[in-house]
This record gives structure tokens, sequence and C-alpha cells, in this order.
């Protein structure tokens, strides 16, 4: 069967052999015309761009730190170079262990109780159907996230103090005995977790929250209509709704599990906890600030970055394997 004529002369104009003398590149002439066409939306992202270069890219030449026995009167340049000094060092400090300890217990209990808490929190309030006093419950849990660290450490010595604290006043009026919550190491932990609960849980529901409000509510229709009850259909709509966006959030998290909260953890230390107190972030203030060691402190910062992407990476690809869609 042939075509007819005009068919076969307007498909022969799409052929490289038939492409004019001196014309564009297709590939290129495409991508002009896009952003000729969207040059609007490429000039909104240009705040966000100069944004990462500035203070994600730029900086990280400081890496080069790690290799130098860096003096500021000298400068990147004229600073001797050590090579792999400092990661000797740093890996082989009786110190390591105790740091790599300490991070990981905090950061696990806090993936472990904290990151369900915002969960659980934004299934309660989304069964809430009186919005006032959702809207009041909300607001309640969101205003500790705009606490400072400082006025937050200042409440927990008020309450635990152990010779003037309100908590252990009222246990001295139950006939116990005072506790040392705040120099005791085996509550400090757990002192780090509950107040990272009670600052952060209520805004951490917002992500959720709009997940939530994005579920087709045609699927709650239907499901009623089968008989559901509101525990089933939390369970087989609300919950696997929301999975994909726990996924990306616990995926980032494992990303940041090296960074359990310098500010945090500097104001609550003290001298009765610091062996179980101490992590790379005060270590690398410790040494790097205070001591001037900046080379030997940056060699922690690589090393927090390298577990943290290597996280992300095999949680993502994990995510993958099981069928979901990951971060990227």
């Amino acid at each position: 069967m042939s075509l007819p004529i005009e068919r076969v002369q307007e498909g022969a104009a799409y052929l490289p052999s038939q492409a004019k003398p001196g014309s564009k590149p297709g590939a290129l002439h495409e991508w002009k015309k896009a952003f000729k066409r969207d040059k609007y939306l490429y000039l909104l992202a240009v705040p966000g761009l100069l944004f990462f270069l500035v203070f994600k890219y730029f900086p990280m030449w400081g890496l080069s730190l790690a290799f130098q026995n860096y003096s500021p009167f000298l400068g990147f340049w004229d600073s001797e170079w050590v090579g792999f000094k400092y990661f000797a060092e740093f890996f082989s400090n009786p110190d390591f262990m105790i740091l790599f300890r300490n991070t990981m217990a905090i950061s696990l209990l806090n993936i472990v109780f904290f990151f369900p808490i915002p969960i659980i929190l934004a299934l309660l309030l989304n069964e809430v159907r009186l919005m006032v006093f959702k809207r009041i419950v909300q607001t309640i849990v969101y205003l500790p996230h705009f606490l400072s660290w400082v006025v937050i450490a200042g409440i927990c010595f008020l309450l635990f103090g152990q010779a003037d604290g309100i908590v252990n006043k009222l246990i001295e009026q139950f006939g116990g005995k005072p506790v040392a919550f705040l120099i005791e190491p085996n509550y400090f932990w757990g002192m780090l977790t509950a107040q990272s609960i009670w600052k952060e849980a209520g805004w951490g529901t917002i992500i959720f929250l709009a997940a939530l409000s994005g579920i087709n509510q045609d699927l709650y229709e239907a499901a009623r209509i089968d008989g559901a009850n509101r525990w089933n259909q939390m369970r087989y709509i609300t919950i696997p709704g929301i999975k994909s966006t726990i996924i990306v959030l616990l995926i980032l998290r494992l990303g940041q599990v090296m960074d359990v909260g310098f500010e945090q953890i500097y104001l609550m230390m003290s001298g009765p906890v610091a062996h179980v107190a101490d992590v790379f972030d005060t270590y690398v203030y410790r040494v790097g600030i205070q001591q001037g060691r900046f080379g030997y402190a940056t060699v922690a910062g690589i090393f927090k970055s390298v577990v943290g992407l290597i996280l992300v990476v095999l949680t993502n690809r994990l995510a993958k394997k099981f069928g979901e869609e990951g971060l990227y």
C-alpha cells in the first residue's frame, strides 16, 4: 500500500538528511524554546539556586581544611598540607567510639520514639470533626516549636532540679527521695528524647496533615457504604494514603542520623553526664572552635556527611526494592 505524496513529503521534512544547512540542533533549539516559554518560572528559581550556591556549594571548599594544618594567618593556599594525617588521628582517637555511641544512641531513640509521634498525632487530629477543638489543639501543640532551646533547658532545670525542682518537691511531698534527673547519666538520653517530642512533635504534624488532605474522599465514602468503621478506614485508606510521605521523611531523617542537635545537648550537658552527652557536634565545637584545631574538626564533619549520604542512598534503594517511589 502506498502513501499519498503529501504524507511522504510531510514525513520527509523531519528526516535528518532533509535539515537545511545552518539550522540549529534539535535539542538545543527545543531547550531555548522551553527557556523562553518558562523564563519567569526560571526567574523565580534564581533566589533558591543562589542560596544553595552561596551557602551550600561554595563553602565546600572549606573541606580542604581536613588535609591542611590550617592557620588563619596563612590562609587556604599557604597553610601546610598534611594529607590524611588528621583522618588517621581522628579514627584512632579513643574518643571516636564514645562520640559514635552517643550520637547513634540519641539519634536512634529519636527515630524510634520521636519520628512516629507526629504521624500518630496527625492521624488523631484528622479524626476530629469539631473544627474549633481541632484548631485549638493544633495551636497548643505548635507553640513549643517557637521556643528556643535556651527556654526549653530553663524549663527542664526548673522542673527537674534536684534541690528545688518542682517534680522533686512533689516526690518529697509523697514521701519519696529526690531524683537527680539532670546529673544522672541513665536519664540523660531519655530526657533529650522527651524534650524533642514535646518541642517538635506538633510542628512535625503539618506535613502529614497536608498529606492527609490529599487523600481522595470518595474512598472514605465507598468504605462507609461497605460498612467499614473509623478504625478500618484509617487502617486501609488513611495510612496507605500517606505511606509514601512517611517513607520520604524517614529517608531524609536517616540522612541526618549524625545530627542530633548541638544547641540542645550543649545546654543540657554537665560534668556528671559528659561521657554520655558528648557527640560529634559538641566535639567539633570544643576541638575546632575552642582549641583552634580547624583541620582536625573538619574531619569529624566530613565523617558525619559521608555516613548521612550512605544511609540516604541505601534506604532509598531499599524503599524502591519494596515498590515505593523513594526520594529520587
